[in-house]
């Protein structure tokens, strides 16, 4: 029974993570100003890895946990890289 629940709850999750992910690359696409879109993009980046946690608790696989944490790493590392980009017009000094 708690397997069922757990699986049930999984699916849920995944599902709204779809959706979520939906609605940041059509803010992504859509987005008045470059700051809208770098906001999108860390939020599609955070969903992605979010995904890939869920897929990895339902298969119980350790890879999907690597690969949600690299996604973590290079996310974090692109969103400062942009951030940067946009204040000062240049990434590296």
């Amino acid at each position: 029974m708690s397997a069922m629940i757990l699986l049930w709850s999984v699916t849920l999750a995944q599902l709204m993570f779809v959706l979520a992910m939906a609605c940041c690359v059509f803010r992504l696409f859509r987005g008045p100003r470059a700051q809208d879109r770098v906001l999108a993009l860390d939020a599609l980046y955070i969903c992605a890895m979010l995904l890939l946690l869920t897929f990895g608790i339902r298969t119980g696989s350790t890879l999907y946990f690597e690969a949600a944490l690299v996604i973590a790493l290079l996310g974090f590392i692109s969103t400062a890289a942009l951030a940067k980009f946009l204040m000062r017009g240049e990434v590296i000094e």
